[in-house]
């Protein structure tokens, strides 16, 4: 299959599709055309929690301010699968964690810069570049379920290179007291999903390593948000009333403060990018 994402909206998609169908016959799947405009980290984290839930496939992720700029459109190519998107760090942490799914680690990955002749427009590279190099890579580097990187090679349109735009997501600080225990953990918010639920950058194995204690467990049930008042820390949204706060590990394996039936980016006053300081009682 080939899979689509990115900020596009509707119909611009459309075009996409049209244009891959022109080529290739694949399964097209489109994960989603809503990922935040204009903000790769963004949508690095949700393709980073998405797409590894797919059997191996090619990827065309396109969330690219710089469209039209010199930037550069590449191909990564990540254990069993490919991602096509422009140089600006969107396919690295996707990439990553497709090449540790696929059981070959997180360093299996091969970079290859797409060249493409004068594309129609400078505006939408989604159609004029990223959708036909996913249908090459689709036709001719696809072979027994997975991407072959000696066809990867060999394509014409494609160059190996070292020289990419890496990007990271960054790691929290925890500090902890004279005796060993923890103090705080001083994390960021990466994203706000659509329910308002504010994501940190705190994986949630840093609470059960740390605290020692699973999320819940009684001894450290509660958690402090930066200069708010403490709230439960708490396995599910249930597990608090309608209208409260509380802080949680999400599906995606992070640390996230929420609301149980609300909006937790408006009620902790967070929104991306924002420093968040946590500490336990």
């Amino acid at each position: 299959m080939i899979t689509l994402a990115s900020d596009f909206g509707s119909p611009y998609p459309a075009a996409m599709r049209g244009v891959v169908r022109r080529t290739s016959d694949a399964e097209l799947v489109d994960v989603s055309h809503d990922l935040p405009r204009g903000d790769p980290r963004a949508a690095a984290f949700w393709l980073r929690f998405v797409l590894p839930e797919f059997p191996p496939a090619v990827h065309c992720a396109v969330v690219d301010p710089g469209v039209g700029t010199d930037r550069a459109a590449i191909v990564v190519r990540a254990g069993e699968h490919a991602i096509v998107a422009p140089d600006n760090g969107l396919a690295f942490p996707p990439a990553r964690a497709l090449a540790a799914a696929t059981g070959t680690g997180p360093n299996d990955i091969d970079v290859f810069e797409i060249h493409e002749a004068d594309p129609a427009s400078t505006t939408f590279h989604g159609r004029d570049v990223f959708a036909p190099a996913a249908a090459r890579v689709r036709e001719n580097a696809w072979t027994d379920g997975t991407i072959d990187g000696d066809r990867l090679t060999a394509l014409g349109s494609l160059t190996a290179t070292d020289d990419r735009v890496d990007l990271r997501f960054p790691e929290p600080l925890v500090e902890r007291d004279p005796d060993g225990t923890i103090d705080t953990i001083d994390g960021e918010v990466l994203v706000v999903d659509g329910f308002g639920n504010a994501i940190t950058n705190v994986p949630g194995n840093v609470i059960t390593n740390v605290l020692g204690n699973a999320v819940g467990d009684a001894g450290h049930d509660r958690v402090r948000v930066n200069d708010a008042g403490p709230v439960p820390l708490v396995a599910t949204f249930a597990a608090v009333p309608p209208g409260d706060r509380l802080v949680t590990v999400g599906s995606h394996g992070f640390l996230e403060c929420d609301v149980n039936d609300g909006r937790g980016a408006e009620a902790f006053d967070l929104d991306a990018g924002d420093p968040v300081r946590l500490s336990f009682e």
